[in-house]
């Protein structure tokens, strides 16, 4: 940082520079991936008025205003409020008065975890806890510095606050006035970052834990955010694009005959890209093109996947588990033994449908090629993954192609996977002019990439004592990462030239665990097993049911947090292990003695739910799971009323949540109830089955969501902690669907080891 006596000399210029109204245009930006990467540019002019650059991060003009650029997409889990809050607590700045936009592709904006610019895994604001504050306290130091330099004084006897430096030297002339944060933006701009930024004590904190508002809120309510479905350009056009039932099959003819006479028609052609095959139909206005696509005669090619259901879908997953157990991914003490010296063993089978994400928002994408460049405005959860997809779909280089990401109407994991990107890209191409494509709800059933279904076979050894001494957990089913890798490897070489990408995907696939990150999509949650148990084992057979499958909420831990706490109640009531005189809740307490706050969040749960006094007519059950490094444990109560009609009615959820330091109250409890709900779709609801290769669910009417009246009461709470913070956006639909089951069966003794949940 520049000293104080090298700018003595300065200080009256920079007064009046300071304090003129005139300094037009000044900015201040930080780049955020670490400390090393901390760095001011130099001056230059645009649109005729001076601006400083370094990386488009944060930036405050000469009117005051700070602009902030979010590297996360906003997909209603609050990245937009929580980044902002971060951003602003270090600065001393009101978040409301931050205008915050959303990145453009860049390798700035990579997620630190994954390497690629995604949104996913809750990990927004665990992975910018550090690095967003650093860049708010670095350029609030700045500007300190600044006003201090201006008035000739320590930085030590300057303050910051609400956008504002403040004197207050004693004795001096100007003590207790202040200067503005775009006053001292200009002077700020000519100082190196500091190297040595501390944060804020938890105890000083303002915004961090105690704000409670959602800065998106007031766009959305006033219909002013811009969805990608949202898109208008100038001369814009409209298209629908026709797919086979089944994925992976091929354009044999079509005719089109009768479309190009009806109203508004302007295009119709095929196109047998691999990431786009069908046929597109761009008209003036979306009814138009949906109408005349019912018009539309397409014959496919024979595909693979002809012979394919459900029944010869697990058939596989049983046969290629028996042959080979594959991976094993956790192995502590001598399974075998435990289980052949047992006095008495439990085995159990699960069986997991596949799920569709059902996003309100469908999929959708505004695509304008021109001869020299794309642009592309999309829903995205990953924009360089999106850039690669319009890439390969297209004869575009990605230095061609420009993302701009807008705000998601629901993503759950579906818009990892950049289908709709790469569609609408070559539609583009081929028109020569800007569309945008429109998915109707039943093609977003259809052609979604499902959680994946997935066998599991379970087994536990019981002691002479009525001790646990054995878990085995052996599970097959299809891995997320070979569905996407396509379009993650290419965005982490961005520098690779295209006709490596195949190159690249098969590299990711062979490499995975080396040079791309391991898939733990279908065992997550259930190698890292909590409970105290001398002898664990855990297997993973990959097997691809050759079924699209793609990240859904919560991933792996959406069906092993539901497997391991249901096998964890079937021991719980085992006849020798109650024995011991404890029930559920004091039999799961005492097994994770080795995990003190997840002990803390259980306790909770059972006594803010009064566990053992269930509500008025109903019967408790009790759930917890970690996922995303955030412990959740929750207790349902379900009417017993209901379940003696053959039917299913939550009455009311206790979660309590341990996920770190809270940034926003508000937004935590509001990420566990949106959970909540979307798991329990899930646990009453959700499966997509398979008929001759094509998914038989097409709409709301069969693959239905939770009415607003069958919602239950949910009570949260959060576990104060000092600890970094971990995710919320997903760990909330883990536990759901166990705890719902342990209800159903403390009251009916019905087991269930399949999803959705159906009475006997």
């Amino acid at each position: 940082m520049t000293s104080l006596s090298s700018v003595k000399n300065h200080s009256r210029r920079n007064f009046l520079k300071a304090t003129s109204i005139g300094t037009g245009g000044l900015m201040i930006s930080i780049a955020l991936p670490g400390c090393a990467a901390l760095k001011n540019g130099g001056m230059n002019q645009v649109d005729g008025q001076e601006q400083w650059n370094s990386n488009a991060w944060l930036r405050i003009d000469s009117d005051n205003s700070i602009h902030f650029v979010l590297d996360r997409v906003e997909m209603g889990q609050g990245t937009y409020t929580g980044m902002t809050s971060l951003l602003a607590e270090e600065l001393e700045a009101d978040p409301e008065k931050i205008d915050v936009s959303f990145a453009g592709v860049d390798s700035i904006y990579r997620n630190t975890i994954y390497g690629i610019q995604i949104t996913g895994g809750s990990t927004s604001v665990a992975s910018s806890w550090q690095i967003v504050r650093e860049a708010g306290a670095a350029t609030r130091m700045m500007l300190i510095q600044a006003a201090a330099n201006t008035w000739e004084i320590k930085p030590n006897d300057c303050s910051a606050e609400n956008g504002q430096i403040i004197n207050n030297a004693e004795g001096h002339p100007q003590q207790g006035q202040n200067l503005s944060y775009g006053q001292l933006a200009g002077i700020a701009s000519t100082y190196s970052v500091p190297s040595d930024i501390p944060l804020k004590d938890k105890a000083d904190f303002k915004v961090i834990g105690k704000y409670n508002k959602r800065l998106d809120a007031l766009k959305k309510a006033t219909g002013t955010a811009d969805y990608g479905i949202d898109t208008e350009l100038p001369g814009m056009k409209y298209a629908v694009f026709t797919r086979a039932g089944r994925w992976d099959s091929q354009i044999k003819n079509f005719d089109a005959s009768k479309l190009k006479a009806l109203p508004g028609i302007e295009q119709v052609f095929a196109i047998n890209k691999p990431s786009a095959i069908g046929i597109a139909i761009v008209a003036k206005s979306y009814w138009q093109a949906r109408k005349a696509q019912q018009q539309l005669k397409v014959q496919w090619h024979e595909s693979e996947l002809d012979k394919v259901d459900d029944a010869s879908i697990f058939a596989q997953y049983k046969k290629d588990l028996a042959e080979d157990n594959g991976k094993n991914v956790r192995s502590e003490g001598d399974i075998e033994y435990a289980l052949e010296n047992a006095a008495h063993t439990i085995s159990d089978e699960f069986e997991m449908p596949f799920l569709a994400h059902a996003t309100l928002e469908p999929q959708n994408c505004v695509a304008w090629a021109k001869p020299d460049s794309l642009e592309v405005w999309a829903p995205t959860q990953s924009p360089d993954m999106a850039q690669v997809a319009a890439a390969k779909a297209t004869d575009y280089s990605l230095s061609d192609i420009k993302i701009n990401t807008t705000f998601i109407g629901g993503g759950f994991g579906r818009r990892i996977n950049q289908d709709f990107v790469a569609e609408a890209a070559a539609i583009s191409e081929i028109s020569q002019q800007p569309i945008k494509l429109i998915w109707s709800r039943e093609e977003d059933t259809q052609r979604d990439w499902y959680r994946p279904s997935s066998y599991h076979k379970l087994s536990a050894s019981i002691d002479k004592n009525g001790n646990i001494s054995g878990w085995n957990h052996q599970m097959a089913g299809s891995g997320v990462f070979d569905y996407f890798v396509g379009e993650a490897a290419p965005a982490q070489y961005p520098f690779a030239p295209k006709f490596m990408y195949g190159f690249l995907e098969s590299a990711g696939k062979i490499g995975e665990g080396i040079i791309a990150p391991a898939d733990g999509s279908i065992f997550e949650g259930a190698e890292a097993l909590p409970y105290d148990f001398d002898h664990i084992n855990v297997d993973y057979k990959k097997s691809d049911s050759g079924i699209l499958v793609g990240n859904w909420r919560s991933v792996g831990y959406s069906h092993n947090g539901f497997i391991v706490e249901s096998f964890i109640e079937q021991l719980a009531q085992n006849p020798i292990v109650k024995q011991q005189g404890k029930d559920s809740y004091q039999f799961r307490y005492q097994l994770l003695n080795k995990h003190p706050r997840a002990q803390a969040v259980l306790k909770m749960a059972a006594e803010k739910a009064n566990w053992g006094t269930p509500l008025e007519g109903c019967s408790q059950g009790i759930a917890i799971h970690k996922s995303f490094g955030t412990w959740v444990a929750q207790v349902a109560d379900v009417s017993n009323d209901a379940l003696e009609n053959g039917q299913i009615q939550v009455k009311r959820i206790v979660c309590v949540v341990d996920c770190g330091q809270v940034v926003n109250p508000d937004m935590v409890n509001a990420q566990m109830e949106g959970g909540i709900n979307f798991a329990l779709t899930a646990a009453l609801y959700g499966e997509i089955t398979i008929k001759e290769g094509i998914p038989q669910q097409t709409n709301f009417h069969d693959y239905q969501l939770l009415r607003m009246n069958e919602a239950p009461q949910i009570d949260v709470h959060i576990i104060e902690s000092d600890e970094k913070p971990t995710g919320v956006g997903e760990p909330g639909v883990p536990p759901l669907a166990a705890a719902v089951a342990n209800a159903i069966t403390a009251k009916t003794g019905q087991k269930f080891n399949k999803l959705p949940l159906k009475l006997s």
